[in-house]
C-alpha cells in the first residue's frame, strides 16, 4: 500500500511509511539474490529452448552436475515454476501383465550389453532402421547404426567395430527378432566367446534398459525433426549419441560407488596405449 501511495499519489516515502506503519528500511529493502535469480531464469529459458524435451529434473541436473552451479533444487524449481516451463505429463494407462523374470543388473562395464532395432521414415516416406547398442551397467550408448536395411551381416560388422575400441562383453541381451536368431550371429558370438541372451517372447520388460533408451532416442531427436535423407539421419544419430554420453545427465540413476567402481574396472581392463 505504501508503494502504491508513492507511485500513484506522489506521496513522499517517509509520509507513506508513517501512514501505513511501515519502516523505511523495510520499504527500501531489495532481495540480495535478485541478480542470481535472473541468471537462473535466463539459463532455464535458454536450456528449455535448446532442449525442448527436457523437464525440470534434467534441467536442474545439467545446471548442477554439468555446469557446476551451486543452487539447490528448491530454488531452481521455484523459478522454473514461475516461468511456467513445466512440461505436461500425459497419464499412462497401466496394463496388468504377468510378472517376467527379474532383470539382471551387471556390476561392471562390458558384462552385459543390450541391443534393439527401431524404425522411422524420411520426409519422402521411405522407411529406415536404427540399431541401438547399450552398456547395461552405466547406460552408455555404444553405437547407433542407421540405414535402410540392417541384416545380420551388418549387425555383426557394427558389433565388431564397437568391440575394437570398447572390448567384448560377456553377454548381449536381445529380443527374438529374425536378425537375432540368425545362425550367422550365433556362430559369430560362439567364435568370440559371447553369450547371446534372448528374452522371453512377449516380455519386453526383460530388455528394459534398451527399451527405455529407445524411448529417449525417439523423444529427443527422431520425433523432433523431419529427416530428408539417410545421411542426415546418420549425422543426427552421431551428434545425439555424443550429447547423450557426454552432456545429458545420467548419473543420478546409478549408485555413485558403483559408478566409480565401474570406471576403475573399465580403466584397468583398457590400459592407455603408448
Amino acid at each position: 500500500m505504501a508503494e502504491k501511495a508513492v507511485a500513484h499519489h506522489q506521496v513522499s516515502i517517509a509520509l507513506a511509511c508513517r501512514a501505513f506503519g511501515v519502516s523505511e528500511t523495510c520499504y527500501r529493502y531489495g532481495p540480495k539474490l535478485k541478480a542470481e535469480n535472473e541468471e537462473i531464469a535466463d539459463l532455464l529459458v535458454g536450456l528449455t529452448d535448446a532442449r525442448k524435451t527436457w523437464g525440470f529434473g534434467l534441467c536442474f541436473l545439467h545446471l548442477r552436475n554439468v555446469k557446476g552451479h551451486p543452487w539447490n533444487h528448491k530454488r531452481v524449481y521455484r523459478i522454473y515454476f514461475e516461468l511456467e516451463l513445466n512440461l505436461r505429463i500425459k497419464p499412462r494407462k497401466r496394463l496388468k501383465r504377468d510378472k517376467p523374470d527379474a532383470l539382471a543388473v551387471p556390476e561392471a562395464p562390458n558384462i552385459t550389453w543390450s541391443m534393439d532395432f527401431m524404425a522411422d521414415r524420411l520426409g519422402d516416406g521411405r522407411q529406415f532402421r536404427l540399431l541401438n547398442v547399450l552398456d547395461d551397467f552405466n547406460r552408455e550408448g555404444l553405437g547407433i547404426e542407421v540405414d535402410f536395411s540392417l541384416p545380420a551381416e551388418r549387425v555383426i560388422r557394427s558389433l565388431d567395430r564397437i568391440i575394437e575400441w570398447r572390448g567384448k562383453p560377456g553377454t548381449i541381451r536381445v529380443d527374438n527378432g529374425p536378425e537375432y536368431i540368425s545362425g550367422k550371429l550365433l556362430i559369430w558370438a560362439d567364435k568370440r566367446g559371447i553369450t547371446i541372451q534372448h528374452i522371453q517372447p512377449g516380455q519386453p520388460q526383460q530388455n528394459a534398459y534398451i527399451e527405455r533408451y529407445n524411448r529417449t532416442v525417439r523423444h529427443e531427436w527422431l520425433d523432433q525433426y523431419i529427416i530428408e535423407s539417410i545421411e542426415e539421419a546418420q549425422d543426427f544419430a552421431t551428434q545425439w549419441l555424443w550429447t547423450y554420453n557426454n552432456d545429458r545427465p545420467n548419473i543420478p540413476f546409478m549408485n555413485c560407488k558403483q559408478t566409480i567402481a565401474g570406471q576403475r574396472a573399465l580403466a584397468a581392463s583398457h590400459p592407455p596405449r603408448n
